[in-house]
């Protein structure tokens, strides 16, 4: 639940327009300290390792806010198929089919959308 928090806020907060412009204005203050510092590896390696470790550690936080994401969408979905009569129930969880099986239901739906689209033009 903390991290729950956490992530919430670390997602809205790395969002906004004030952290990039916090992103901007770090790179700047450190790209202005380059002559300080003579242009070193040390130099380099300051920038290199803050935003190598600030990636790999916000990989962790932005899957997370996805996962959330898309469990929530599965869920509003999932309501919306068992609440619609004559809805394919069997759709319910297909996020758990394999690639092949989710590419032959793709294909069939495309198909029936077609065969619709065929039928409204005739009808016109």
């Amino acid at each position: 639940m903390t991290f729950d928090r956490f992530a919430a806020l670390a997602t809205r907060a790395s969002g906004s327009a004030a952290a990039f412009g916090l992103a901007c204005c770090a790179v700047i203050v450190w790209g202005l300290c380059g002559p300080l510092f003579g242009f070193s590896e040390n130099w380099q390696l300051v920038v290199n390792t803050g935003t190598t470790i600030v990636t790999f550690l916000m990989v962790f936080v932005i899957q997370h806010g996805q996962n959330k994401d898309s469990a929530a969408l599965h869920l509003k979905l999932d309501e919306l198929l068992g609440a619609m009569e004559g809805a394919n129930s069997k759709l319910v969880a297909v996020e758990q089919l394999d690639e092949e099986h989710l590419r032959r239901l793709s294909e069939r739906y495309h198909a029936l959308a077609e065969h619709f689209a065929k039928t409204a033009d005739t009808r016109d």
